[in-house]
């Protein structure tokens, strides 16, 4: 896998999608993996009794799909510098998560030593579950 250059991206530069279904196994796995045992995540009974239609992601497990969005894009080489993201809707055992983005800012001169921004977003058939900014960097040449 090759990692984009800064030379290579610029304002307005679309993120290709990328779709991600929600298995019952993906939901449950990735909670666990981030060692959050919450009802919600991983108990159909415990997330009604809360109220919920379904299990659903967790927070965590959001992040890091959204960075991975970016850094499955940009490449290997990319340096996530921040996210700030909003979470939406829940993204429930079932759905499909999409994720699209565009370049903001950075593109032509590389920003801030190096520096981009992409505005991302993460819809589920409820609307969008996570939308906000992701700075990363790329190198040079």
């Amino acid at each position: 896998m090759r990692t984009l250059t800064h030379d290579e991206v610029r304002d307005g530069t679309p993120l290709p999608e990328l779709a991600i279904e929600l298995t019952p196994t993906v939901v449950v796995s990735t909670a666990l993996a981030t060692m959050d045992f919450t009802p919600v995540h991983h108990d159909v009974e415990g997330a009604r009794a809360q109220g919920s239609k379904d299990i659903f992601l967790n927070i965590l497990t959001t992040m890091g799909l959204v960075e991975r969005y970016v850094t499955d894009w940009a490449g290997p080489g990319a340096i996530i510098r921040g996210i700030n993201v909003k979470l939406g809707v829940p993204a429930y055992a079932g759905d499909r998560l999409v994720f699209t983005g565009t370049v903001l800012a950075g593109g032509g001169d590389g920003g801030a030593e190096g520096e981009f921004t992409a505005e991302v977003r993460g819809r589920v058939s409820l609307g969008d579950h996570a939308s906000g900014t992701v700075r990363f960097s790329l190198p040079a040449l």
